[in-house]
């Protein structure tokens, strides 16, 4: 049987990555994003979704879902004194408010599966102070929370874990890269000297939603190239 995974914000970045390795994996992808994906994937259905509408609704959602990966995100990196109530408000909302009222649709169809898996992002900024991230990492923070939550409250019939990666080579990163000399210098404050690819985050997005961590919940991968351990 082909397993049926939800992948919102699929239209690029990460998010396409997962779906594309997904896809040629066998599965079945339904994919929600406010942008079309820019290829076609065969068994893949798409459907518009901004998940800072009001109230949004996932429609057609299938009887039976195997993985659920929460993919928006947000880089505004800013003074603690600059961020604005509305910044902090659109951070949260992308971040946290989304994944939170997402997972809510979603979960009597993972629970229906029997190996529900959920896969959520974080950052390093988390556990890794840096400055000029107060915002993104109060609203990741609570993803991390959600995760132990979570994985508390539903196991052993649902797992969920997150991933949280270093500065990514994204469109969503796409203006702290724009210059040869911003991506040699973020390169260099990796240990491994090398930006995240979103290759690197599908691989291990593949790995938590499969069977093969089937004796993994409630942790956050760390996928940063050693940026949060090491010096």
């Amino acid at each position: 049987m082909h397993k049926n995974y939800v992948i919102i914000g699929a239209s690029s970045g990460i998010g396409l990555e997962i779906a594309q390795q997904l896809q040629t994996a066998g599965a079945n992808i339904w994919a929600y994003s406010r942008h079309p994906l820019p290829v076609e994937l065969e068994g893949l259905n798409w459907f518009a979704l901004d998940v800072l509408q009001p109230d949004f609704q996932l429609e057609n959602l299938p009887e039976m879902v195997h993985g659920l990966v929460y993919c928006p995100g947000s880089i505004q990196l800013r003074p603690f004194q600059r961020i604005s109530s509305e910044d902090l408000r659109k951070e949260m909302e992308i971040n946290i408010v989304g994944a939170f009222r997402v997972i809510q649709q979603v979960y009597a169809a993972l629970k229906r599966s029997g190996t529900g898996s959920v896969l959520l992002f974080s950052t390093v900024a988390v556990q890794t102070g840096m400055p000029f991230h107060a915002g993104i990492a109060a609203a990741k923070g609570a993803i991390e929370g959600l995760v132990h939550a979570l994985a508390a409250e539903w196991a052993p019939t649902v797992r969920i874990n997150a991933i949280a990666p270093s500065l990514t080579d994204t469109p969503l990163a796409a203006n702290l890269l724009n210059t040869e000399e911003k991506r040699q210098n973020s390169a260099q404050r990796h240990p491994l000297k090398r930006i995240g690819t979103p290759a690197d985050m599908a691989n291990a997005a593949l790995f938590l939603l499969s069977e093969q961590a089937s004796f993994i919940t409630g942790q956050v991968l760390a996928v940063d190239g050693g940026m949060g351990k090491l010096k």
